[in-house]
């Protein structure tokens, strides 16, 4: 599972260091795509054949589904890693998340996500706000079962 947050710099050939706890996890190579919020996706082999098969199943006749098809296949990209950890991440994606040098790399559960830094730093900034999460999450139910 991808968890945690980690800064780091990408290379003078635009390849970014993974971190040796995400390396296990992508062994097989991994999809890199756009996310939804300004930032990139990194998805195993498993967790990308899910979204491929949940897209394609939906009807072309749907111009929302049509939209999303776009989205996940025309921005997806297959990446390896180097036998040092770095994966190349493709100029047009890294222009889609205005990633210059620096990002985050953010813990998702089955993918992980790359951020630039200043939209992190905003997306960080909401997540600090402890009224604003309250109403948000309120509707979900988190509770863990601990108590049945």
């Amino acid at each position: 599972m991808f968890l945690g947050q980690y800064r780091h710099t990408l290379d003078s050939k635009d390849r970014l260091t993974v971190p040796a706890r995400y390396r296990e996890l992508l062994e097989g190579g991994a999809y890199v795509l756009q996310g939804f919020d300004r930032n990139l996706l990194v998805m195993t082999d498993a967790a990308f054949d899910t979204i491929r098969k949940r897209v394609q199943s939906m009807s072309v006749t749907d111009p929302t589904a049509r939209l999303l098809r776009r989205l996940v296949f025309s921005t997806a990209d297959r990446v390896e890693l180097d036998k040092a950890g770095r994966i190349l991440i493709p100029q047009f994606l890294r222009d889609a998340a205005q990633i210059q040098a620096e990002v985050v790399l953010v813990g998702g559960g089955d993918y992980f996500e790359i951020w630039a830094t200043e939209p992190w730093n905003d997306q960080s900034a909401q997540l600090q706000d402890v009224e604003a999460n309250a109403q948000r999450f309120a509707a979900l139910d988190l509770s863990t079962g601990a108590d049945s």
